[in-house]
């Protein structure tokens, strides 16, 4: 079957894209808004993109009463936010964050989120997080009207001590102690990151020797 994306409702995109492009990572933002109000969300259209300068990058897709999201309009104030990754107990309370509260409320005491203070930006970080990055606004791209996609610079990285693995000279993340989630299909579904399998890349010396190359 063909979708064809010009001539479809963003909506019925949106049903494709999540859809199809799975599992993707749960970026669960916390801000502050001009007035110094801490706000909570998560995003889904989330990834690494570079790591020379390290960017992340958020996708903010419209709010439903046709403006901006608060974390958008925060962190296009600000220029500051950190981003927490969902393990798997907290994902009752990362899909409460998702709650359609008014501008101003605090999702994270909603939730029940402990936060700490961060190191280099204003916005706490989630104190439960396995991992945190605290984040300077790096690049914003408008894509449409009440959208934006921030590319995000990574500051400094909060890791759980239990998760990290090796000797201080060279520290390794224990990724499968992280139990991390991610967002599957739709808006409701998700998946656990615990089912893995491992390939060896393949380099072109090895790949040339092989028989009947």
């Amino acid at each position: 079957m063909r979708f064809d994306f010009e001539g479809m409702s963003p909506v019925a995109r949106f049903e494709v894209l999540t859809g199809a492009v799975v599992p993707r990572p749960i970026a669960l933002v916390t801000s502050l808004d001009a007035a110094g109000r801490l706000n909570a969300a998560p995003y889904s259209f989330f990834a690494p993109l570079a790591i020379d300068p390290p960017l992340l990058a958020i996708g903010v897709l419209p709010h439903p009463e046709g403006r901006l999201k608060d974390t958008g309009l925060n962190v296009l104030a600000t220029g500051e936010l950190v981003v927490n990754m969902v393990a798997g107990r907290l994902a009752e309370a990362m899909n409460l964050t998702c709650i359609d509260a008014p501008p101003g409320v605090d999702e994270a005491a909603l939730a029940g989120l402990a936060v700490s203070p961060s190191e280099r930006v204003a916005p706490p970080r989630l104190a439960d997080s396995p991992v945190a990055f605290e984040c300077r606004l790096h690049q914003a791209i408008e894509p449409g009207p009440d959208q934006a996609i921030l590319l995000v610079r990574v500051l400094l990285v909060h890791v759980a001590d239990a998760c990290v693995i090796g000797g201080a000279d060279s520290p390794a993340i224990d990724t499968p102690a992280l139990d991390l989630i991610g967002s599957m299909h739709g808006a409701r579904w998700y998946a656990r990151t615990s089912d893995l399998f491992a390939l060896d890349r393949p380099t072109w010396a090895e790949w040339i020797r092989k028989p009947g190359r």
